[in-house]
């Protein structure tokens, strides 16, 4: 397993490729710019790099309604996977969880990322919900694990 340096969104060049990656990998809902700056105001948002590639990026989001439970979602580039970047990602994302104070993490997968999916069952994570946006079609997949590690 290689190391990955990793980079919080507070650059436009970092905010760009945490785009990349993110649209990516969910085509069915791509952000904005201006949108991925207004979650990164309250969320914790980084980027993944061997070196100077981009491999994939994170999402943190802090406890709200359940102060014990965080949103990681991990998100690996399609040509990265099955090197170990994935476990990387996720387990250093669950590492921010737990300084924000979280016990338990969730997680969304869309319907369609079966490497995703498959990555966070593999991790105990179990369904806990599935919705379909407004004017799509590909369900969007919530998942629930009850401790971090």
């Amino acid at each position: 397993m290689s190391d990955l340096r990793f980079e919080p969104v507070e650059s436009d060049e970092v905010l760009l490729d945490w785009q990349h990656a993110h649209n990516l990998i969910i085509p069915t809902d791509p952000l904005s710019v201006e949108e991925i700056r207004v979650r990164a105001q309250r969320n914790r948002l980084a980027v993944a790099y061997a070196e100077d590639t981009l491999v994939g990026n994170y999402t943190v989001r802090p406890p709200a309604d359940d102060p014990t439970t965080a949103t990681v979602i991990a998100r690996v580039l399609p040509e990265h996977r099955r090197h170990g970047h994935g476990e990387q990602i996720y387990q250093y994302a669950v590492g921010v969880a737990a300084e924000l104070g979280a016990t338990a993490v969730e997680t969304v997968v869309l319907e369609s990322n079966v490497d995703g999916l498959r990555f966070a069952l593999r991790h105990g994570f179990t369904e806990i919900d599935r919705y379909v946006l407004d004017g799509h079609t590909t369900a969007f997949v919530d998942l629930r694990r009850e401790s971090l590690r």
